[in-house]
């Protein structure tokens, strides 16, 4: 008897199915403590990978509760690619739904800037321009001029204060968090991404330039200090082109 790819895989990551029928060792004999065993080592190195790619999300709830909840993740989510930097992507709508997390209304939110870090760190390199360029534009083109970001950049809006949150939980003597919404925009100026919080402003200006579309656009905001957005993009190394 043969045992189904299927069958084999949908036991893998459920402990409370019995090993599939026709799992046989060298001698012909039922194999059922070693899939147990090779069931367990999977199970451990997917929550070790999610516990890797979680580290604020993990130390918030706790190494107990995360490897707990990685149990119930990893069966409702196996991987779709053998590439383990990548799993974990489907940890915020998955949380939403989590009913032991639903007092902390935040974790969400956390989960989606640890992955958009995660995303930053293997996005593909890109040359930053200098930032002199900016300044030989002339005035009457600039606003026309569209630029190019860097692939790593991303912006997570939260109701929470994420930005807050996560330096208080990797960052010695930051300060405690107030109660309040933050937008934060990723970066990765070298080998390492970082995070900075931002206004709605400067995060729908950046948005808008991310589209495609040119700097006189993104002027809707009257609070906008475009001359800082695009100071922040600079020294970031976050503008890769001028056109």
């Amino acid at each position: 008897m043969t045992v189904s790819q299927s069958s084999f895989q949908a036991a893998l990551l459920d402990p409370s199915l019995a090993a599939p029928n026709g799992l046989c060792n060298p001698d012909g004999q039922q194999a059922s403590k070693r899939y147990d065993v090779y069931r367990n080592n999977v199970a451990v190195s997917l929550t070790d990978a999610l516990v890797a790619g979680f580290p604020v999300l993990h130390k918030l709830v706790g190494d107990q509760f995360f490897r707990a909840m990685a149990g119930v993740y990893l069966r409702k989510h196996p991987p779709k690619s053998p590439l383990m930097m990548y799993y974990g992507e489907e940890m915020p709508q998955f949380l939403r739904r989590f009913q032991p997390a639903q007092s902390l209304k935040y974790l969400p939110d956390i989960a989606k800037l640890e992955i958009a870090m995660r995303r930053a760190y293997h996005a593909a390199d890109a040359t930053p321009i200098d930032p002199q360029r900016l300044s030989e534009i002339a005035p009457n083109q600039l606003l026309s001029s569209r630029v190019r970001l860097a692939p790593a950049l991303a912006i997570i809006r939260s109701d929470y204060p994420i930005h807050a949150i996560y330096l208080a939980n990797t960052t010695a003597d930051a300060p405690a968090p107030i109660m309040r919404p933050e937008t934060v925009l990723v970066t990765r100026p070298n080998l390492d991404p970082e995070i900075h919080l931002i206004s709605q402003a400067s995060a729908s200006c950046i948005a808008t330039l991310m589209q495609g579309s040119p700097l006189g656009e993104t002027l809707t905001d009257e609070t906008l200090d475009l001359g800082a957005t695009l100071s922040l993009l600079l020294g970031q190394s976050a503008v890769t082109e001028i056109y």
